[in-house]
């Protein structure tokens, strides 16, 4: 008898555990990447009576006999579920959509996070601001002039400096893609000042120095007697601004000392050649025009002279019509597709992409990329334990952190200006309630009724 209460003790102090469960997840209903529990029982040791016997010729096998000695709790499982993502708008708040962690970093310990409810300190760390655990990736990198991003290097604190400089940059490539009107009438020679009008179309944009300061490039194309299909473009660097920039134009190897030379179209329309006065010519391939012009207010490296800073002016494709310049009978269009210089700026915003990636957004219109967030993911996620804040760590079952960018490897992919919410159910929690309660009331009845059958033996002598 004594068995039997020692089983409903079992029963009460094990469902006990299953409502600090249920209760802790229904108290996190509303924690940002929290991920519900779930106890599961299993029987405890049984007290054999009999054992069991063989079948023999004559009769057949016996069970054995055997009287169970109460419960205990299996397991208590963290289910990893997808839980459902919230829009906030916060350009930090990041939420895996698919498998993964986010790192973080207190010292040298690692700790490992579902909530992404992130922010940046005064260094512009990128931080957890609850706690100040520091989110781990790869900060990006310049090589050779180009900014790359090494994920096979140990992962290291995030840092977007925001209101840092990025330096200004010449303008070394401009590409048009304009139509010259066919239909423009042919400027005979000795033609006066307003016959050059009518037969001229000019197209003017910025172009930056090495110092980020503006110039206005102006390239005026006029459609010249000699062949029909022959246009002469003068190139001008600031007309109408500060005097002396002395624009000059190459076309071969040999210096034009002009800042003209001669556009040809074929009979189709499109582009055939390039030339100068000195017969230097360009008739295939891309069709690059060096132009070079001086610095006002810059002096050269060697000290002779100001600086001359060259770009190349880009025509397109010999023989093509796709971003190239054209003559067809239509209005003729203005079309810079590309120019690749810009003045200083400063960072202000930052974005990131699905892949992790942050963009820095400057003040002068360019888009650099500073770093990408890093993603763990384990053999056996249900063996990390639970320290606390939302966090986990490595145990010995859940296997050492894969660590990657999303979306390799089975990790999931990030969504950026959202957070993901807690994997609870409440529904499922209030019927696991129940059910909970009904367990421990049906195991409270094995106790006092049990010590009703005792109170009865103890009456027997009367």
């Amino acid at each position: 008898m004594m068995r039997s209460l020692y089983a409903g003790v079992s029963g009460l102090q094990n469902h006990q555990v299953r409502m600090d469960v249920v209760g802790n997840n229904v108290a996190n209903i509303n924690t940002v990447g929290f991920k519900k529990g779930r106890v599961n029982f299993q029987d405890m040791l049984s007290q054999s009576m009999a054992g069991s016997a063989k079948p023999t010729d004559e009769i057949g096998g016996v069970n054995p006999k055997q009287v169970g000695l109460g419960m205990t709790v299996a397991s208590i499982d963290t289910i990893y579920t997808q839980g459902s993502l919230q829009t906030t708008g916060v350009m930090t708040d990041v939420a895996i959509q698919g498998n993964g962690f986010f790192i973080l970093k207190a010292g040298e310990k690692e700790f490992f996070t579902r909530a992404g409810a992130f922010g940046l300190d005064e260094n512009g760390t990128l931080v957890n601001p609850a706690n100040g655990l520091r989110v781990q990736g790869w900060n990006a990198e310049t090589l050779g002039g180009a900014t790359l991003i090494n994920t096979s290097t140990d992962v290291t604190d995030l840092i977007i400096p925001v209101g840092s400089k990025d330096s200004a940059s010449a303008t070394s490539e401009v590409s048009l893609a304009c139509n010259l009107d066919k239909r423009t009438p042919l400027i005979p020679a000795g033609g006066g000042e307003q016959q050059a009008l009518e037969g001229t179309w000019s197209t003017s944009f910025d172009i930056y120095d090495s110092f980020g300061g503006t110039h206005t490039l102006q390239v005026n194309f006029t459609r010249v007697a000699a062949l029909q299909n022959r246009w002469q473009a003068t190139v001008t660097v600031d007309p109408e601004g500060e005097v002396g920039t002395n624009p000059l134009v190459e076309v071969g190897p040999e210096n034009n000392a002009t800042n003209t030379f001669l556009i040809d179209f074929d009979n189709l329309g499109r582009l055939q050649a390039v030339l100068d006065d000195q017969g230097d010519t360009i008739t295939e391939g891309a069709v690059q025009v060096p132009v070079s012009f001086d610095v006002i207010g810059a002096r050269a490296p060697a000290g002779a002279g100001p600086l001359r800073q060259t770009f190349n002016l880009n025509f397109g494709e010999v023989g093509s019509v796709v971003n190239t310049v054209t003559q067809f009978a239509e209005k003729s269009s203005t079309k810079v597709f590309e120019q690749n210089g810009y003045p200083m700026g400063y960072l202000e915003n930052f974005k990131i992409d699905q892949s992790g990636i942050i963009t820095g957004v400057y003040s002068n219109g360019t888009n650099r990329m500073l770093g990408q967030m890093a993603l763990a993911s384990f053999v056996n996620p249900g063996g990390l334990e639970k320290a606390g804040e939302s966090t986990y760590t490595e145990s010995n079952n859940s296997g050492t952190a894969d660590i990657g960018p999303s979306g390799i490897a089975g990790k999931g992919k990030l969504i950026a200006g959202a957070l993901e919410m807690s994997n609870v159910d409440l529904a499922e929690q209030f019927t696991d309630m129940i059910i909970t309660q009904r367990g421990f009331q049906a195991n409270s009845k094995t106790i006092t009724t049990s010590d009703q059958m005792l109170q009865e033996l103890l009456t027997l002598k009367r």
